[in-house]
């Protein structure tokens, strides 16, 4: 709604509800600017989906980062073999005696039938190692995604070629098979086959296997968009006032593909989610006694829990659910945000 205002000096302005006033002094109106970044932030802030969303991951984020915090003030740890602690609690089989695999004030998610680790302590820690190990991979993914795709699409000629078809070479391969048969071979490259493989080799190996099957999609989504920038007038504009290619790269691209940058990268990391539990569920990613999330799923999945503690899947797969499906759905919301004219 707007509303005629008298200017001393026979000037007349127009008063924007909720906006700036006029300047009194002129009788011009002083419009206020909003950034690309904060016309998204009020965007996404009416979307309650992705609001909560955000709310979901932050607090896994925020349990991964508290799991010593938490497990000291519940006064356990996810290392403790209950079983041979405390044998009352477990019959014969190593199920746990009491119904719903043990669940009570003292243990609240339950105990492991077998060994009888701690479910909840296990659980968070479990997502804390999921968590670590993804975010690490989608940051080396993000950074050879941006270094390798923009050069490509800046540069073009020979770069864009070689580039090119290194990505189609790395694309020919089934991810998924190749993590499964290249896992063991990377390992043994640190440690011989007769030693016990150190938790710290395991988690670089996931690192490095996932990062080298892993930044081609972004790479090839930020070549097309940057190819698509190098022909924009302000970018020629940039070129002919003597910028260096470096200087047009760093102030002029990166700065527009932030927006397929961020939205791919909301994908990519429950995507790592899923790759690096899927691997320590097939037994080649990260073994007891580290907790892992897929680690979890691999023991669920075991005859003696199948059949006599059917809940102890409940907890870890529940929370992975959510994660993945609360991610997905902040990707949605942070796409929307940035391309208004989107619709889901």
């Amino acid at each position: 709604m707007t509303s005629p205002t008298d200017i001393e000096g026979g000037g007349r302005s127009v008063v924007v509800d909720g906006g700036p006033e006029p300047d009194t002094n002129t009788g011009a109106v002083k419009l206020e600017g909003r950034s690309p970044g904060r016309l998204m932030w009020i965007r996404f802030k009416r979307d309650r989906t992705g609001v909560i969303s955000a709310f979901v991951v932050a607090f896994f984020f925020l349990v991964a980062a508290a799991a010593p915090l938490i497990s000291k003030l519940y006064g356990k740890n996810p290392y403790t073999i209950y079983a041979d602690e405390r044998p009352e609690l477990f019959d014969s089989a190593g199920v746990p005696v009491q119904p719903n695999g043990g669940i009570s004030s003292e243990f609240w998610f339950g105990l492991e039938p077998g060994n009888g680790y701690d479910v909840f302590t296990k659980l968070i820690y479990g997502i804390r190692t999921s968590l670590m190990i993804s975010v690490a991979v989608t940051v080396a993914v993000v950074l050879t995604g941006i270094l390798l795709g923009v050069t490509a699409g800046y540069l073009g000629g020979k770069p864009d070629f070689f580039i090119g078809r290194l990505i189609d070479f790395l694309l020919a391969f089934p991810s998924q098979l190749f993590f499964i048969a290249s896992m063991p071979v990377v390992v043994s490259l640190f440690v011989s086959p007769r030693d016990e493989t150190p938790t710290y080799v395991r988690v670089v190996a996931l690192i490095a296997v996932q990062w080298v099957l892993g930044w081609m999609s972004l790479a090839r989504i930020l070549r097309g968009t940057t190819l698509a920038l190098r022909e924009r007038e302000f970018i020629e504009a940039a070129r002919v006032s003597g910028a260096s290619p470096w200087r047009i790269i760093r102030r002029e691209v990166l700065p527009n593909v932030v927006t397929p940058l961020l939205v791919q990268t909301t994908y990519t990391l429950p995507y790592l989610v899923t790759s690096e539990a899927g691997l320590s569920f097939l037994g080649v990613g990260i073994v007891e006694p580290t907790p892992d999330w897929g680690q979890m799923f691999s023991k669920a999945s075991t005859e003696l829990v199948l059949q006599n503690d059917i809940t102890y899947m409940f907890f870890p797969g529940v929370s992975m659910v959510v994660f993945i499906v609360a991610f997905n759905l902040l990707g949605d919301s942070v796409r929307d945000a940035f391309d208004p004219k989107t619709a889901r």
